[in-house]
């Protein structure tokens, strides 16, 4: 019954965080980049799935809730045209996204499609990093931190903990809060 708790907790959190986000975007405040976005929920999503496969329960839900509205706020960047700036490498983080569907096919082991997805997930950090670097404030860091905060409930509602599926959430929340320090930091010196 903890377990469930959390997750709920989790997910209440993750509404908590993307409403205002997406809301800020629907006013042009805030200005996502679509790829960062589009990576996020495909890897997302498919980290969810492979969490359920590797029993992870509770705790994969907030998760896949999370890869959903990651792909609703991608669809949404792109109507409003925030951030369509999409170079080479943002293809190629992509691509490496869509491989590790195969790889998990091939070696039947859900955790080499995480590690995958985990490093794809992070380098999706790359695209928002290199705009939001030269415009910190165009990104909602309340936003990341509450990431961070519903990716640690979502470990600690787990009732299978393993690599495949620990990785995701707790190599995510150290990126958010990278992140948070980085823009943080540059909010400073502008």
């Amino acid at each position: 019954m903890l377990k469930e708790l959390l997750s709920i907790l989790a997910i209440i959190i993750t509404f908590v965080a993307f409403i205002p986000y997406i809301r800020s975007i629907k006013q042009h405040k805030t200005r996502p980049h679509v790829f960062s976005w589009l990576i996020w929920g495909a890897t997302t999503f498919v980290v969810f799935l492979a969490q359920l496969s590797d029993k992870g329960g509770a705790g994969a839900w907030p998760i896949g809730v999370s890869g959903l509205i990651t792909l609703y706020v991608a669809w949404l960047a792109y109507l409003k045209k925030s951030d369509n700036s999409i170079t080479f490498v943002d293809w190629a983080f992509m691509l490496i996204a869509i491989s590790a569907l195969p790889f998990w096919y091939f070696t039947a082991n859900p955790f080499w499609a995480v590690l995958i997805l985990t490093t794809v997930d992070l380098s999706g950090f790359g695209p928002t990093l290199r705009k939001a670097w030269p415009a910190p404030f165009e990104e909602n860091l309340m936003f990341y931190i509450l990431m961070m905060i519903r990716n640690g409930l979502a470990i600690a509602a787990l009732q299978h903990y393993s690599a495949t599926t620990v990785l995701f959430p707790a190599m995510t929340a150290l990126a958010c809060l990278l992140f948070i320090t980085l823009i943080g930091y540059r909010r400073k010196i502008i």
